[in-house]
């Protein structure tokens, strides 16, 4: 594909910016090892995207891909061949305005366990996962790179804000790009938290505690 040049405004501008910081934030954390993981952001005219190899730790905010939606790259490098899973996200979620993919590793050994519950991969351990991600559904495994993986993304996406790809690691959508960033970090604590805890006696959140949640703070459990 070829870019197509276009003009940046402000906001564009601003948003390749957070990128660029955000990914250095995640490569810090450990979150974002070598060419692993990826980025997005809404635009009135589209939407940013993080290249095809791109470390996250070392983003050159001009060389973020920008795209329409229909997929045509208008200005900087070649998407990352993970880019449909953010669609599935954008065109399910119209409020969406940010999504992040990892292979953060507690969340990535997570999506490798067997015996998971489908419905949701992570029980209830803190308010804050269920106030920032809720509910976190099992995606079955596809290969890297298959479009398969966008349709089975979006028949989650409308009712779920994160994802768990099996064998893979988390997709998590927010209202905005700052949202999204919480949230995958949240997760990525909760799984710390579910692997040392899983072999002794858990106790989790109850419904009463849950309905709590949704009604103070509109939790989506």
């Amino acid at each position: 594909m070829t870019a197509i040049r276009t003009s940046t405004s402000a906001t564009e501008n601003r948003l390749r910016e957070e990128i660029a910081e955000i990914g250095r934030s995640f490569r810090h954390l450990g979150m974002a090892p070598g060419t692993s993981g990826n980025i997005s952001a809404k635009l009135e005219d589209g939407w940013l995207m993080t290249p095809t190899n791109a470390s996250l730790g070392a983003l050159d905010p001009a060389e973020i891909s920008k795209l329409d939606w229909n997929g045509n790259l208008l200005a900087g490098k070649p998407p990352t061949k993970e880019s449909f899973l953010h669609r599935a996200f954008y065109e399910q979620r119209p409020d969406t305005g940010g999504i992040i993919h990892l292979h953060a590793t507690h969340s990535a050994a997570v999506s490798c366990l067997n015996g998971l519950d489908e419905h949701s991969c992570l029980p209830p351990i803190t308010p804050y996962f269920v106030m920032r991600v809720g509910r976190l559904p099992l995606v079955p495994y596809y290969r890297p790179g298959d479009a398969a993986l966008g349709d089975a993304v979006r028949d989650y996406a409308a009712d779920h804000a994160a994802v768990l790809l099996a064998n893979h690691g988390p997709v998590v959508a927010g209202k905005t790009l700052e949202a999204a960033r919480n949230a995958i970090e949240e997760l990525e604590e909760t799984a710390k938290l579910y692997l040392l805890l899983r072999q002794h006696d858990m106790r989790t959140l109850n419904e009463k505690e849950i309905d709590e949640l949704r009604d103070a703070f509109g939790a989506q459990w």
